[in-house]
């Protein structure tokens, strides 16, 4: 969850080290440094809180180097402070930054204090660089250092070092955590998000698990786990850098609920054609994949887990095979029983998120086969997967996840559609389901127009402390979004239930202080709906109902009513979601909160 920004160049690097950590700021932290090194010696700066602290520090105290490092910090190992802030230093010559933990810090710290060398932090990372510092008085190369430490590491790491001696150099490697380099002309760069880097280039080279690679300003040389030289595919990043600037909204969670229309368009191009699926966009081997499955075990965290477990109401009505959902964190840690034929489903928008990994590479030996939904084509989760299906959504900066969601719902009907083909779904019935996808595009525009009346329905939300969201049916796991995107934002405690368990303990909660959001799509479901809510409004329970239909559901004393326009049933996951993204926007920003910034909460969590 940290963020790594380091660059060489002919040109001053600090500068390009500062807007590259700002570009980092979604991804959480809570102290930000950079090291640069200029006529043979480190100049290192730190400071707690934003990155304008160390920016302000900067003005006072320029660095003019060439080369340097930068990180942002989110604690996990000692509280946030200057001291526990990044870069860290072995000595006055070697500095080092890195992203994720390095589980057996302690033994390592051990050690190293009884050959003499003195901690000043609380972080597991100075352990790098004092390790580092010892292979070098061993007499071996930098770079010979780097792989000998890397031996020694257990857990999950990006790293960026520099040293005084090598004023030419700047090295990187990877094992677990998110790294990119960005290749320029006449100057190279390193980073934990492409996002950081596209002020100064749109090329990237993406590093694999173990290696190491080795920056000059005019050559990248990159060796693998095994020490051999390797070349590593540049890439050319594929959307505007306009996209990572909020433009004319006043936040980026905004601007990317408005992104939606776009990105469901973005999701189906080149997937379908003439109301039918082009299962090649899964990748060459999904055909001869989806002909053997028979089960379909779904692996997620947060808003990626909501998304899965409308799948699984998806994948066993209109493919008719058993499907399981299930938290990575879970997952991953408890004896799991996988039946032969079963299909693992990763979700992630980051493609970085380690118990998504981790639960993926616990089992991939033992299902038939695994696929991938992502929004990043280069993550670990896309290149450990069989096959795989990016959403297109492009960046996504705000913390609380919008169109991400609402893509993974596109491509995991998609999926579904892949997988009924030989269950049983006709190609009426596909044409039927594309062509509802087909029309995403307007009905999110459409809803997009309630945004006034939801900003105003937001006003009821202003001194309230806690809410309650009901669903049903698959509805139920977007109320669950909705309960997690108020409580993100907004920081009201929400919790969702299916609308059928308020007689099992949550009617108790329900007085004048405790709104109760229902979302009540026009299904089969909408009379034992209507029911529930009749037993909120006899407790005193205020309503705040988004209906599928005018008749449905009426405003009266205590019930306010957004009526959404008509749709395809299969659209109601997707529909519905958008205007709880709106209402927790607007609550939030009734409430003052930091809407893109949440409190203690990450973008990417790349960490356990």
């Amino acid at each position: 969850m940290c963020g790594i920004v380091g660059a060489i160049a002919a040109r001053p690097v600090a500068g390009i080290l500062l807007e590259g950590l700002r570009r980092l700021e979604y991804r959480g932290y809570d102290s930000a440094g950079m090291a640069v090194l200029d006529q043979g010696q480190i100049s290192r700066l730190r400071r707690i809180g934003k990155v304008q602290a160390l920016a302000d520090a900067c003005e006072q105290q320029p660095l003019a180097g060439h080369l340097g490092i930068a990180h942002t910090r989110w604690a996990t190992h000692g509280k946030p402070s200057e001291q526990n802030a990044h870069p860290h230093m072995s000595g006055e010559r070697l500095a080092v930054v890195h992203n994720g933990i390095i589980e057996n810090f302690e033994p390592l710290k051990r050690d190293l204090q009884q050959q003499g060398y003195t901690f000043t932090s609380e972080t597991d990372t100075e352990v790098v660089a004092h390790l580092l510092d010892q292979e070098l008085q061993h007499g071996l190369t930098l770079v010979e250092a780097l792989r000998q430490t890397m031996t020694q590491l257990e857990g999950a790491f990006a790293l960026g070092v520099i040293h005084a001696d090598l004023p030419e150099q700047l090295l990187t490697a990877r094992k677990g955590s998110p790294l990119v380099i960005g290749v320029g002309i006449g100057e190279n760069f390193i980073a934990s998000d492409q996002l950081a880097l596209l002020p100064v280039t749109d090329r990237f080279m993406f590093l694999e698990d173990g290696d190491i690679a080795v920056l000059e300003a005019d050559q990248i040389r990159v060796l693998d786990a095994q020490g051999q030289a390797v070349e590593r595919a540049v890439t050319t990043f594929e959307h505007g850098q306009a996209s990572a600037e909020k433009g004319e909204f006043r936040h980026f969670m905004l601007k990317e609920i408005y992104e939606q229309p776009r990105v469901m368009q973005a999701v189906l191009e080149g997937r379908v054609a003439s109301g039918h699926l082009l299962e090649q966009a899964f990748g060459s081997e999904a055909s001869a994949i989806f002909d053997q499955v028979k089960q379909v075990q779904i692996v997620a965290c947060g808003t990626s887990y909501h998304a899965g477990m409308v799948a699984k109401y998806w994948i066993e009505e209109l493919v008719g095979i058993p499907c399981m959902v299930e938290v990575a964190s879970e997952f991953r840690y408890r004896p799991v029983v996988l039946p032969e034929g079963t299909l693992l489903l990763t979700l992630s928008q980051s493609g970085e998120t380690a118990d998504s990994l981790a639960a993926l590479r616990e089992v991939k030996d033992r299902v038939l086969a695994t696929l991938a939904i992502c929004n990043v084509p280069g993550s670990s989760l896309v290149r450990e997967s069989d096959i795989s299906l990016m959403t297109n959504a492009g960046p996504e900066i705000g913390v609380a996840s919008t169109k991400a969601f609402t893509s993974q719902l596109v491509a995991l009907m998609l999926t579904t559609i892949a997988l009924g083909r030989r269950h049983g779904l006709g190609r009426d019935k596909e044409a039927e389901l594309i062509a509802a996808l087909e029309q995403l595009p307007v009905l999110l525009q459409q809803l997009l127009a309630l945004d006034g009346p939801i900003e105003a329905m937001s006003a009821h939300f202003a001194e309230k402390h806690h809410a309650l969201f009901l669903g049903r049916n698959v509805l139920y796991p977007v109320a669950m979004e909705g309960a997690l995107k108020l409580k993100e934002i907004s920081y009201i405690h929400a919790e969702a239930y299916p609308a059928g368990e308020l007689k099992h303990g949550p009617l108790a909660l329900v007085d004048k202080d405790m709104p109760v959001i229902a979302v009540a799509p026009r299904n089969g479901m909408l009379d034992k709906l209507k029911a529930n809510l009749q037993e909120v409004r006899a407790r005193g329970g205020e309503l705040f109902v988004f209906a599928g239909c005018e008749e449905s559901i009426q405003p009266e004393e205590g019930v306010h009513v957004i009526h959404l326009p008509a749709m395809p049933q299969v659209l109601d996951p997707i529909a519905f979601t958008l205007p709880l993204q709106l209402l927790s926007y607007h609550v939030a920003v009734l409430k003052g909160t930091d809407v893109d910034q949440p409190r203690n909460l990450a973008k990417s969590v790349t960490v356990e």
